[in-house]
């Protein structure tokens, strides 16, 4: 986080539930008081270029002050203006100036009849024209007496008549002019007014915010265009069809004033945080809004609104990842945004090209923030191994573990840990043995006496329903019962499944046998996985072996419902086989492993040793104890190596056991190197306890057979026999009688033919006979 440098931004790599956005929030929470809050952000009205407003930076708490100054001004001006253009002294001196226009008109007209009636003439004036009118005995001459004159006269008149209409139209040209005097000095009589009205109010706000380069260039552009458009603001109401559209062109000016604060850190004590858990496009980086006037869709700079990243700026920004890349356009845009180091608000619908509304282009907001992503490990090899620019980006990552050691630090930190989490949460809290209960559920989640789990998702389920437990049992504080009772019924709402596949296995539809011996079949077992929710299954294994060279043949490899993994471990066998058993002949085998009553897939190596067990008991032919269950995976040398799932597979034999009747002579054989793992149910220990059911851990297969068998699995002695009456010593004495008995079948394959004849001319007499 220290680091400024660009593309060193933070990838919390880690399962679900190991709190990685809890800690990432600490963190940051704790390394953002040391830091000072970043600017405010707005945007105001480009007078030059209206569709491109103008973004501006101020320190944190500026933007607001100057909105609220700015409105505060702008709304004085305006109410001032009215007050000033309704004053006596400005309609004095308007008057005076429109007195002036009526006298110098008044006077040119008395002038011009003057010279009208030197002439004859009189000047006669209507609403929309002036006229010449000849006189006759002092009395206008109407138009029949005009053609009634002589020729003579009337061109006389007619003379008369262009001279006094070319006076006229230098006496209207002179009105003009004034007119036009008198408006132009109305106008500025106007300008200085509202001017006079403006200056102290734009004077205090150009003193308050001179520091502001931005500001001050912004303060003249709307005193400008304020006073040549004051007109808008000054006009009387009026109650005409009109006049609404005169109130939105108002209203549509005085936007141009206002200043749009899209980022507030007036409030802010250092850099923030921001966790945004829905980034879509315009939650993100923001969006553009529009209103509809007369059915046509409007904008301008006040309908720009921010995203989290700008709310970010300056500070650190929480995303997670599955929520950023599933929408690839965000993604892009956040990778454009780190890279350009810019922040740009557009509407997704304008990037892609889909929308021909008139938009605008606001101006790009420097980007100065570090992203912490959150997620999952495989997302981080997809993105580094087919996204480039993510390598330059996220320079910086961190994983999670699942667990931790166990040591006294770690239990009283989680002892802490569900302290916090009955306060935050207003719980009962837990007494000393509920605590303890809690940490050893979080060993089994970890699979290991010596670890705790940090899926601390699943641990606050646990308390929060212990917690309700407590409150049914109306206990002062949750105790060990309650932990139990929530950890039992969290267990019971999702056995549906392993309920009704041990009900098949009481019914017998399922067949598992956990009494007597049987050659050549042995109980395995298996951990199913649904969601959260794993559970132990025993399955039955049968070998079947005969002579033959066809080796070791697995039936679920052969229809294709073996795994890899599966099919790796039942070839291990052969390599047992071979070593143990064919140094000094070769291994002439065939043998067939399968797993009753399966019907789907399989895999894992789990089940090689209780395959091997199998296989070698037919070999022998002898029988093995069927109340006896193994796991663990063996390798060619016959070592057994650990499992997953332990405890699962332990408990689901146990309970087929419990539930057919326990004998003491039940138990299951599970790998040494897995005896850290145990964390097994109460009810299972107490069986043990009392030796109803045992629970053998062995390193390799001689202990598993003695075990099985009750026979000494046998050494190989000095004479390279095995030890006599020993398990490997019926195996090895089996696979010698086979080898010697196809080796004479190849040396005299004639005797064979024969007696095959003779046995089949036996048989026709018989049934002659």
């Amino acid at each position: 986080m220290d680091i400024k440098k660009q593309g060193y931004n933070v990838y919390l790599a880690g399962a679900m539930g190991t709190g990685k956005t809890t800690l990432a929030w600490e963190i940051l929470e704790d390394k953002a008081k040391k830091e000072s809050p970043p600017p405010d952000c707005c945007y105001v009205h480009n007078f030059k270029n209206p569709d491109c407003p103008q973004a501006i930076l101020l320190p944190a708490g500026v933007g607001s002050s100057f909105k609220k100054d700015l409105e505060a001004g702008i709304d004085r001006a305006i109410k001032t203006l009215l007050k000033s253009f309704e004053s006596e002294e400005y309609e004095y001196e308007k008057n005076a100036l429109l007195s002036f226009f009526v006298d110098e008109t008044n006077r040119m007209y008395m002038q011009l009849d003057e010279e009208a009636h030197s002439y004859g003439f009189t000047i006669s004036r209507n609403q929309n024209s002036i006229n010449s009118v000849p006189l006759q005995n002092g009395e206008p001459l109407s138009q029949e007496e005009f053609m009634s004159l002589p020729e003579e006269e009337r061109i006389e008149i007619m003379k008369k008549s262009a001279i006094i209409q070319e006076k006229l139209n230098q006496a209207f040209r002179h009105f003009k002019e004034l007119e036009k005097s008198i408006k132009v000095k109305v106008k500025k009589l106007e300008n200085e007014t509202v001017r006079a009205v403006m200056a102290p109010i734009f004077a205090d706000l150009f003193e308050k915010y001179r520091l502001f380069k931005d500001l001050v260039e912004q303060i003249e552009a709307i005193q400008e265009d304020l006073l040549a458009n004051y007109e808008a603001f000054v006009q009387p109401e009026e109650n005409s069809p009109l006049s609404l559209f005169r109130r939105i062109e108002q209203r549509n000016s005085l936007r141009r004033y206002q200043v749009n604060l899209i980022v507030d850190n007036s409030e802010l004590k250092h850099a923030p945080v921001i966790f945004e858990s829905n980034p879509t496009y315009a939650n993100l980086f923001g969006q553009i809004e529009y209103e509809g006037e007369f059915g046509i869709l409007a904008t301008d700079f006040s309908k720009i609104k921010a995203g989290a990243i700008h709310r970010a700026n300056g500070g650190y920004l929480i995303l997670r990842v599955y929520d950023v890349v599933k929408n690839y356009y965000v993604w892009d845009a956040l990778k454009r945004s780190l890279i350009n180091q810019e922040i740009v608000v557009e509407n997704l619908s304008r990037m892609l090209g889909i929308s021909n509304t008139e938009t605008l282009q606001p101006q790009p907001i420097p980007a100065k923030l570090k992203v912490v992503l959150i997620g999952e490990p495989l997302y981080y090899y997809l993105l580094y191994n087919w996204d480039e620019e993510f390598r330059r980006l996220f320079r910086i990552r961190a994983d999670f573990d699942i667990e931790v050691e166990k040591s006294r630090k770690r239990i009283r930190e989680y002892a802490r840990f569900i302290s916090s989490i009955c306060r935050q949460e207003g719980l009962k809290h837990f007494d000393p043995q509920a605590v303890a209960a809690v940490v050893d559920y979080a060993s089994r989640l970890a699979e290991d006496q010596n670890k705790i789990s940090t899926m601390l998702n699943k641990v606050v389920e646990i308390v929060i329903e212990a917690d309700c437990w407590a409150n049914y049992a109306r206990a002062e504080l949750v105790g060990l019962a309650h932990v139990k009772k929530a950890i039992m019924e969290k267990k019971y709402r999702s056995s549906l499944l392993e309920n009704k596949i041990q009900d098949m296995m009481a019914e017998e539809s399922l067949i598992i046998n956990v009494q007597g011996k049987r050659v050549g079949e042995l109980n395995g077992l298996a951990v199913y996985e649904i969601g959260d929710y794993s559970f132990g299954k025993p399955v039955r294994i049968t070998a079947k072996t005969f002579m033959g060279e066809k080796g070791l043949v697995n039936i679920e490899r052969e229809i294709r419902m073996s795994g890899n993994i599966h099919s790796k471990g039942v070839l291990t066998l052969s390599g047992y086989l071979g070593a143990q058993y064919a140094r000094e002949k070769p291994l002439t085998l065939s043998a067939s492993l399968t797993f009753e009553q399966s019907y789907q897939g399989i895999e894992g190596d789990s089940a090689s040793s209780a395959e091997l067990f199998a296989l070698l008991s037919s070999l022998a032919d002898l029988p093995i104890k069927q109340g006896i269950a193994v796991t663990g995976s063996v390798n060619q040398n016959g070592e057994i190596q650990p499992v997953g799932g332990i405890n699962q597979k332990i408990e689901g034999f146990f309970r087929i056991c419990q539930m057919k009747g326990l004998d003491g002579e039940q138990g299951v054989i599970i790998p040494r190197k897995n005896l850290s793992q145990l964390m097994l149910e109460e009810e299972l220990l107490e069986a043990v306890k009392k030796r109803q059911f045992s629970i053998w851990a062995i390193e390799d297969i001689d202990e598993g057979l003695e075990i099985l068998t009750g026979k000494p699995a046998g050494k190989r002695e000095e004479n390279g026999r095995f030890s006599p009456d020993s398990v490997h010593a019926l195996v090895d004495q089996r696979l010698k009688e086979w080898s010697s008995k196809k080796r004479r079948d190849i040396a005299f394959p004639d005797r064979v033919i024969n007696a095959d004849r003779h046995r089949q001319k036996s048989k026709r007499r018989k049934s002659y006979g």
